[in-house]
């Protein structure tokens, strides 16, 4: 839904599968965790499109920028020692071998399009299916680590931008209206994370006695009245809050391009900012996806893996360069 996306920025559907006959947490198992290593890798193998990344060959630091980038979760990280991660060449797809699930896989689309995702990643479930034996039980449906994956074992979530929701102090309300339709309400890092820029993830809270494709219309129907709600409102500010608006834009574009030192959160606020002034017209995104993505070059793990710095004290120093050329060569004043 092309009219949301500057609204609702990604899609994401998760799979939790387990093979049976193996417990769930595996960590003083080498055996295990490598026969599931192997076996997944063996699955994908026939798409021809993943790279293979074992995280005990990564540094922490290597580790914790791919978590910055939403490719993988803080649990692959603490398994490290037996964990990998299969990513596609567009990034798009990612397979996550012995997270808090035997396999976690999942696949981001940009924009409102959870149909998408769901078709995508549906493929690779079922390749892995028809060559693992993948717990199943005929009553709670697919065999999880966390009861809240029972049946289906789907996660459907969105990545939202709601400044004008965030404005008028309504995502309280949001929250509350998600509980009562069984959907659960995160920041832009998942479950226990703070919302950061403005940005939210909304998905179901379970998937037991829900079929695929109910659970994809609940959170598609929430999120498209969302959308809608947020739109209106969005209009209704730029009117009735122009000039704040284009003042804290302005001064946003200065900060990012102008200050000598900048904090990732602080870096994170501001790029939303300008991200709202810019669709009064008076600036101008000229790349989206690269804009985009400055809200994870700024974190702390993928700066230092960019620029190569050890370091600390000079972090946010090299953050205010890196962002100040990046913002004038994205960002266009009119």
């Amino acid at each position: 839904m092309e009219v949301f996306d500057n609204i609702a920025i990604s899609s994401r559907i998760r799979l939790a599968r387990n093979v049976a006959g193996i417990k769930f947490y595996i960590k003083n198992n080498d055996e295990d965790a490598e026969f599931i290593v192997s076996s997944v890798r063996k699955c994908l193998d026939k798409f021809d499109l993943f790279n293979f990344l074992s995280l005990k060959n990564l540094s922490l630091g290597e580790c914790n920028a791919l978590f910055e980038q939403h490719l993988i979760s803080k649990e692959l990280i603490a398994n490290k020692d037996i964990s990998g991660v299969a990513i596609s060449e567009d990034e798009s797809v990612i397979v996550m071998i012995n997270e808090e699930d035997h396999i976690r896989e999942q696949c981001i689309q940009p924009g409102f399009n959870l149909l998408k995702a769901y078709r995508k990643i549906n493929e690779i479930d079922d390749e892995i299916l028809n060559q693992l034996d993948i717990a199943y039980d005929e009553n709670l449906g697919f065999i999880t680590a966390s009861p809240a994956n029972l049946g289906t074992g789907m996660r459907a979530s969105v990545m939202l931008f709601l400044p004008a929701l965030e404005f008028y102090a309504k995502i309280g309300e949001i929250i509350e209206k998600a509980g009562q339709s069984h959907l659960t309400v995160r920041g832009i890092y998942g479950e226990g994370s703070e919302a950061i820029g403005s940005f939210y993830q909304i998905s179901n809270q379970g998937a037991f006695g829900m079929s695929e494709q109910e659970i994809i219309d609940l959170v598609t129907d929430f999120i498209f009245n969302l959308c809608n709600e947020e739109k209106k409102l969005r209009d209704d500010m730029l009117i009735l809050e122009r000039d704040r608006i284009l003042d804290e834009g302005y001064r946003a574009y200065a900060i990012l391009t102008q200050a000598y030192k900048l904090e990732e959160k602080e870096t994170m606020e501001m790029l939303s900012r300008l991200k709202l002034v810019c669709e009064l017209g008076k600036m101008e995104i000229l790349d989206e996806k690269a804009f985009q993505k400055l809200y994870y070059e700024c974190g702390s793990a993928n700066l230092k893996e960019t620029l190569n710095f050890s370091q600390k004290i000079k972090e946010n120093v090299l953050r205010a360069e890196y962002i100040s050329k990046k913002v004038k060569n994205l960002v266009k004043r009119r």
